[in-house]
C-alpha cells in the first residue's frame, strides 16, 4: 500500500493509549515516540542507551505530553526472561498496553553473501527478527486486553525487492514482512490486535547515512515529515488495516 497522504490526525488521536517504541533513543524511533506522546499517548521508551532515552524523556516532558517511561534494554543480549520482566513492569505500572512500534534494527555489513561473516549475520538476524518475535510474544497477553491494539513492524525497500550487497539486513526485512503477515493472519478476527509494517523509505537518519555515505542527505525528508503513516496505523483511524505493508513516503 502507498503512504497515507494528507492525513490530518486529531491532536488527541492517541489519548489514554499506552505505546511502546523500540529504538526510541534516536532517529525515527525518537521522533515517533515524541509524536505519539504529542498526540496523547503515554510512551514507553525502549532502547540500549539510557542517556539517549533520558534526553527523549526530557523532550517529551518539555512539550507538555503525558509523562513517558524509560526501559533500557539491549535487544542483542535480552533473554525471554527480560521480556517477561518488561511485560510485568508495564502491567504493574500502567495496567495496559495499546501499541508497539518495532523500530529498532541494525544494518550489519554491506558485503557479498559469499563473504558474509556468520557471526555478523546471526547478530543482524537476531536483533532485527528474533528479538522482535520474543518481545511480541511477551507483550501479546497485555495487547489482547486492549480494545484496539496495534503492532507496527519496520520494513524496508530491500525487504520487498533485494539488491546486491545488502546481505543479512535485506534478508531480515524479508523475514520481518513474513512475521508480520503470519501474525496478522493468526490474530485477525480472533483478537482486537492489528499487525502491519511500515517502510520508512529514504530518511535523514544515522543508519541511512551509514548505508549511503555518498548520498546527498538534503534529498531525504526528516523523520518528522513521515509521521502521518505512523500515526494512522497506531490510532483508531487505521483500525481496519490488517496485514499490510505501507510506505511512509
Amino acid at each position: 500500500m502507498t503512504a497515507i497522504r494528507n492525513y490530518q490526525p486529531s491532536k488527541e488521536l492517541l489519548k489514554n493509549r499506552v505505546i511502546l517504541v523500540t529504538g526510541a533513543g534516536d532517529g525515527i524511533g525518537r521522533v515517533a515516540a515524541k509524536t505519539y506522546a504529542e498526540h496523547g499517548a503515554t510512551v514507553i521508551l525502549l532502547g540500549r542507551t539510557s542517556k539517549k532515552l533520558e534526553a527523549v524523556y526530557d523532550e517529551i516532558v518539555a512539550q507538555d505530553s503525558p509523562q513517558p517511561l524509560i526501559h533500557p534494554l539491549d535487544l542483542e543480549l535480552a533473554t525471554p526472561d527480560d521480556y517477561d520482566l518488561l511485560a510485568n513492569a508495564i502491567s504493574d505500572e500502567l495496567g495496559r498496553l495499546d501499541g508497539v512500534l518495532h523500530n529498532a534494527s541494525i544494518l550489519g555489513k554491506r558485503t557479498p553473501i559469499a563473504n558474509y561473516d556468520i557471526n555478523s549475520w546471526c547478530q543482524v538476524m537476531h536483533v532485527n527478527v528474533t528479538a522482535q518475535l520474543m518481545l511480541t510474544q511477551a507483550l501479546l497477553p497485555l495487547l489482547e486486553k486492549s480494545e484496539d491494539a496495534s503492532i507496527i513492524f519496520t520494513s524496508s525497500g530491500v525487504g520487498r525487492k533485494s539488491r546486491a550487497f545488502w546481505g543479512a539486513y535485506a534478508v531480515s526485512k524479508f523475514a520481518t514482512e513474513g512475521l508480520m503477515e503470519t501474525l496478522a493472519d493468526e490474530l485477525d478476527g480472533v483478537t482486537n490486535i492489528r499487525v502491519n509494517c511500515i517502510n520508512p523509505g529514504a530518511t535523514r537518519t544515522r543508519m541511512r547515512a551509514q548505508a549511503y555515505p555518498a548520498e546527498d542527505v538534503k534529498l531525504n525528508p526528516y523523520p518528522e515529515q513521515i509521521m502521518s503513516t505512523y500515526l494512522y496505523l497506531m490510532g483508531p483511524d487505521g483500525k481496519t488495516v490488517q496485514g499490510q505493508s505501507l510506505n511512509a513516503q
